[in-house]
């Protein structure tokens, strides 16, 4: 029996999303002016560590498809999470200096330039997940799949979610614990939440199968925005890739602030293990989701 190596799966998968990513580029930005064409790459193909791309591969594979089958949806949805990143580093959001240990596309390109770069990717993550509905027996699932990135992304989604953020940004009053967990799982779980669903949908899952898969994304999503804030207090600029301590000098209200970084922690891991419980009646096709949704609150980066 071939023991099961994580990291070597992660980078695998890291690795064929970043081809197929640069693959798409240099289709998307043939006729695409050679300034916009620069940001859209220097955003998407500067590193990153896919998470979300895989987590719909993952996800796919453990509903009984290929990973062929969701490698579209698999670049779209990290074309939608780069022009968040995009976005969010502006000037008029979160203003920051560095991401993925580089400047920020506006340092980098301007803030006309990073604006309309975050457009692009956006508009062109849909061409990217429909382009396989011509296959036969693939346009019935690639329209659910379009239809989960578009309510995880959307005003009701991840947009909605920074909504709520920038309204929090700064004041006196300290969010509730309620209102942080909204926050987030609209702002951060949402777009992880569509990315497991639309994995799911490629790969075939039932009815019976997609509301596990979405109650382990649900747990996912929020998990990994907890560790995201305790990593924003204790990491460093070289392993989290941005500048660290910027929510709290931005004023913003993290599980940190309100929970401190052991309680914290302890309710990432404990929101992972009642997801990945809820994963248990897949048995052993689960098993490598269930690995990487460990791996991303386990981590240190």
């Amino acid at each position: 029996m071939t023991l099961f190596n994580l990291e070597e799966y992660l980078s695998e998968m890291r690795g064929r999303v970043d081809t197929a990513l640069d693959e798409w580029m240099t289709t998307i930005c043939a006729d695409t002016p050679k300034p916009l064409a620069e940001a859209m790459r220097y955003s998407l193909l500067g590193g990153g560590k896919r998470l979300r791309p895989i987590l719909a591969l993952a996800t796919c594979e453990a509903a009984g498809g290929r990973i062929s089958d969701a490698m579209d949806i698999a670049c779209a949805v990290e074309m939608i999470h780069t022009y968040s990143l995009v976005h969010d580093d502006l000037p008029a959001m979160d203003n920051d200096d560095f991401r993925r240990g580089r400047p920020t596309c506006h340092k980098a390109f301007g803030e006309a330039m990073a604006i309309l770069a975050g457009d692009a990717l956006l508009t062109e993550a849909f061409r990217v997940a429909a382009s396989g509905r011509r296959t036969p027996g693939r346009a019935a699932r690639v329209g659910e799949a379009l239809f989960e990135l578009g309510r995880g992304a959307g005003a009701s989604g991840m947009v909605g979610g920074q909504v709520l953020d920038l309204q929090a940004t700064g004041r006196e009053q300290k969010m509730t614990l309620a209102e942080l967990d909204l926050m987030h799982r609209l702002k951060t779980g949402e777009l992880i939440r569509a990315a497991v669903r639309a994995g799911a949908r490629m790969g075939g899952a039932t009815v019976d199968e997609l509301p596990r898969f979405d109650g382990f994304a649900t747990a996912l999503g929020l998990a990994f925005q907890i560790i995201d804030d305790v990593l924003d207090v204790t990491g460093e600029l070289e392993t989290i890739g941005k500048s660290p301590g910027s929510d709290r000098a931005a004023g913003k209200t993290t599980f940190v602030d309100l929970m401190g970084i052991d309680a914290a922690r302890g309710r990432a891991y404990e929101l992972m293990e009642q997801g990945i419980a809820g994963l248990s009646p897949l048995g052993k096709r689960a098993s490598i989701l269930a690995a990487v949704g460990r791996y991303l609150v386990e981590r240190d980066r």
